[in-house]
């Protein structure tokens, strides 16, 4: 398996069950539950000097979903050029979600999730096996629809582990 593989696996592996499309509705379900719950205040913790904050977690999700969305697109399409990778870092940095609302960030994903939701519901089952290149690794569509689902788990977990005791 190559790193990429491995890459990829780590998050697929946080999907609960077969049924993806259920639990992209979860996922952002889940989401949109533990950060109402969250006052500005706490929105600003993060769990260890140069590690996010909640609201910076909060809007790399919103980052990293339209990466996804457009690659799903694009491959769905049959786009054929290479797709650039990001910079998760270089996002979160230049981002300002610290001078945000909790509220304008909850209201975001909220959008950006239901844009994913429409957009794959739609796709037809002949373009979920379509492959493109992104950041130079290929990758197939559903693949890509699956790590939406597997990336938000895996910050989720992390939320649950790193920031909520210290919250406490």
């Amino acid at each position: 398996m190559s790193d990429f593989q491995k890459y990829v696996q780590r998050y697929l592996d946080q999907i609960p069950s077969g049924d993806w499309m259920g639990e992209l509705q979860k996922s952002g379900d889940k989401t949109i539950e533990m950060y109402a719950g969250f006052t500005e205040e706490q929105s600003l913790f993060a769990y260890a000097e140069g590690k996010w904050s909640l609201k910076e977690v909060l809007l790399h999700l919103s980052d990293a979903e339209r990466v996804f969305q457009y690659r799903i697109l694009a491959f769905s399409r049959g786009e054929k050029a290479s797709l650039p990778g990001y910079d998760e870092e270089l996002y979160a940095a230049n981002s300002f979600a610290d001078n945000r609302s909790l509220e304008s960030l909850l209201e975001e994903y909220k959008l950006v999730r239901k844009s994913s939701q429409i957009l794959i519901e739609n796709l037809e089952s002949s373009v979920l096996n379509n492959t493109g290149i992104a950041n130079g690794n290929e990758i197939s569509v559903e693949t890509i629809a699956k790590l939406i689902i597997g990336h938000n788990y895996h910050h989720l977990t992390i939320i649950e582990e790193r920031y909520l005791p210290g919250l406490k």
